[in-house]
C-alpha cells in the first residue's frame, strides 16, 4: 500500500472535496488543510485523514501544514473573489512554493486553466497561468495540468450549462457560443490528479488535458439538452453582447453569481482545445477510455437526480465572507448588536419541528412573505451576491459548511440547533438561529434569533431600514414553521 503523505488545499471546495476519497483509496494518508476546518467535520472522510487549519498566504501556518509531506495538491483560485485577486494568487503561489521548497516537498501537482497561446487573456485565467509559471519556478518538481470546462454534478460550469439549457428554450447568445472548446469529465480530472502524484522526480511541466469531445458552446447546449429529454433550443447569435453583459445575464438566470460568471465566459471567449496529450506518457487514461460529452452530463444528471452531490462550485469558503465569531461568544468583542429574538411553543414533538428546520430554504422557501426574500435575493444577484439561486446541496440533509440559498451552515446540532451564517452582500455580518427547545412543562418551544452587527453609518441605517419589515419575514416565518410542524 502507498504511504506517501498527500496534502489537499482548497479541500472545501469543488475539486478538492472529490480528490480526498480518491487518494485515500489509492493508498495515499491524506492531509487536508482548509481556513475553516469545521466546515469538514461532517464529510464522509474526515475521520480517515489530519485536518490541519491553515492559509497559503499565511508562510508560519503553512511551514506546519506542510511539514513532511511528499506530494501538496495546490487546488486554490480566487474565482469570484474581486478586486485585486491577481496579487492574492500570486502571493499565495509564491508563499505555498517556498514552503514545499523548504519542506522537502516531492512533488507539487496544480490544477489551472487551460489557455491559447499568444492571446491576451482574461485576467482571471492570466492569473492562473502565471500561477502555474511560479510554481513551476518554485525549485519543486510540478505537474501543473491545464482544463478546460469541467462536467461534473455540481461544478460551476456544468451548472452554468444545465441552468442556461433548461431554462431558455429560445435564447438570444453571445459569440462566444461558436468558440470551440474540449470538456473534460471530472472522474478523468480525478484520475490524472491521483496519477500525477507518482510522476518521476525529473518531469516538471504543464499538460492540457481533456476529454474526447472537441464542441462549441452551442453544440454543448444542444446535446446537453439531447441527453435530459429536452426539446431542441433554438438559439440566436448576438455579437454585440459582450462578456460583462453575459456575465449578467448569466447571473440571472443561473445559480452562478456574476461575480463567478464572469472569470467563466471570459475563458469562453477564448479557444480552449488541447494542443498535446503527453499527460498519457506518464498517467496511462483510465482502461475503459476517457469519458465522451454526452457520458458526463448523463453522468452529472444522474447525480443530481439521485441527491448524491458530494460537492459543488458553492462548497467552497469564500475568501472575504464573513468569519467573525458568533456574537455572544466569550470572545465577542464586535460591539453594536441588533438581535431581533422570537419564541412560540409548538403543539408538536422536537422530532416534528425539525424535520421543518432542517428541510427550510432551497425549494422549501423560507416559510414567510415569499415576494420579499425574492425581492432582496433579486437585488443580492445583481450587486454580485449569491441571492436565492444557490439552492441546497440536499433538499433533506444539512451538514456544516453546506450553502443554502444566500446563507452557509455555520452550526448544525440535530433535534436542537440550525445556525446559519449570511453571505450576501450586507453593511455588516448576519446570523439566523433555528433552535428546537422545551419549556418546564416539556412542551416543544421553537426559538428564532436573528442576529445583525453593523458596519459603520451604513450598517446602522440598513438595520433599521429594515426593521419594519421584521414582523413579516421573521413574524411569519416564525408562525409558519410552527404551524408546518404541526400538519
Amino acid at each position: 500500500m502507498n504511504q506517501h503523505l498527500a496534502l489537499v488545499t482548497g479541500v472545501t471546495g469543488y475539486i478538492g472535496g472529490r480528490l480526498v476519497p480518491e487518494l485515500l483509496e489509492a493508498g495515499f494518508r491524506v492531509r487536508a488543510m482548509a481556513r475553516n476546518p469545521r466546515r469538514l467535520r461532517d464529510r464522509t472522510w474526515y475521520d480517515d485523514v489530519e485536518v490541519v487549519e491553515a492559509d497559503a498566504g499565511n508562510a508560519r501556518q503553512l511551514r506546519a501544514a506542510i511539514d513532511g509531506v511528499d506530494v501538496a495538491y495546490y487546488l486554490i483560485h480566487s474565482l469570484g473573489t474581486g478586486r485585486r485577486f491577481e496579487a492574492r494568487d500570486r502571493h499565495n503561489a509564491l508563499t505555498f512554493g517556498t514552503a514545499a521548497r523548504e519542506a522537502g516537498v516531492r512533488r507539487i501537482v496544480y490544477l489551472g486553466g487551460l489557455y491559447p497561446e499568444g492571446e491576451e487573456l482574461s485576467p482571471h485565467l492570466d492569473s492562473r497561468r502565471e500561477v502555474g509559471e511560479i510554481l513551476l519556478a518554485s525549485g519543486v518538481p510540478v505537474t501543473a495540468l491545464r482544463a478546460a470546462v469541467i462536467l461534473g454534478s455540481g461544478s460551476a460550469s456544468f451548472e452554468m450549462l444545465r441552468h442556461l439549457t433548461d431554462r431558455l428554450p429560445v435564447m438570444v447568445t453571445p459569440r462566444w457560443l461558436s468558440t470551440r472548446i474540449q470538456p473534460i469529465a471530472v472522474r478523468d480530472v480525478l484520475h490524472y490528479l491521483v496519477g500525477s502524484a507518482s510522476m518521476p522526480a525529473d518531469v516538471s511541466r504543464g499538460f492540457d488535458i481533456g476529454g474526447p469531445d472537441v464542441l462549441t458552446y452551442r453544440d454543448m447546449m444542444q446535446r446537453y439538452a439531447k441527453v435530459a429529454h429536452l426539446n431542441q433550443r433554438r438559439i440566436l447569435l448576438l455579437p454585440l453582447l459582450t462578456p460583462s453583459l453575459s456575465s449578467h445575464w448569466v447571473g440571472l438566470v443561473t445559480p452562478v453569481p456574476s461575480s463567478i460568471a464572469r472569470p467563466l465566459v471570459d475563458s469562453l471567449v477564448h479557444e480552449v482545445v488541447c494542443k498535446e496529450h503527453d499527460i498519457a506518457k506518464y498517467v496511462p487514461d483510465p482502461e475503459a477510455g476517457l469519458i465522451g460529452f454526452d457520458r458526463a452530463v448523463e453522468l452529472a444528471l444522474k447525480r443530481v437526480g439521485d441527491l448524491d452531490v458530494t460537492t459543488s462550485w458553492a462548497s467552497a469558503a469564500t475568501r472575504g465572507a464573513p468569519s467573525d465569531p458568533l456574537p455572544g461568544d466569550p470572545d465577542w468583542s464586535g460591539g453594536s448588536l441588533y438581535v431581533d429574538e422570537r419564541e412560540s411553543v409548538v403543539p408538536a414533538s422536537p422530532e416534528q419541528l425539525w424535520r421543518v428546520i432542517e428541510g427550510i430554504g432551497g425549494g422549501n422557501g423560507w416559510y414567510s412573505w415569499r415576494l420579499g426574500w425574492w425581492a432582496r435575493g433579486l437585488l443580492d444577484r445583481l450587486f454580485g451576491g449569491p441571492g436565492l439561486r444557490r439552492g441546497r446541496r440536499n433538499p433533506r440533509d444539512l451538514s456544516v459548511g453546506d450553502p443554502l440559498d444566500w446563507w452557509r451552515v455555520e452550526e448544525i446540532e440535530d433535534l436542537k440547533l440550525l445556525r446559519l451564517r449570511a453571505e450576501m452582500r450586507l453593511p455588516g455580518l448576519a446570523w439566523l438561529e433555528l433552535i428546537v427547545d422545551h419549556d418546564d412543562a416539556g412542551h416543544t418551544v421553537f426559538r428564532q434569533r436573528a442576529l445583525f452587527h453593523p458596519h459603520g453609518l451604513p450598517g446602522h441605517l440598513y438595520w433599521w431600514a429594515i426593521k419594519p419589515f421584521h414582523g413579516l419575514v421573521f413574524g411569519g416565518m416564525q408562525r409558519n414553521i410552527t404551524t408546518a410542524a404541526n400538519t
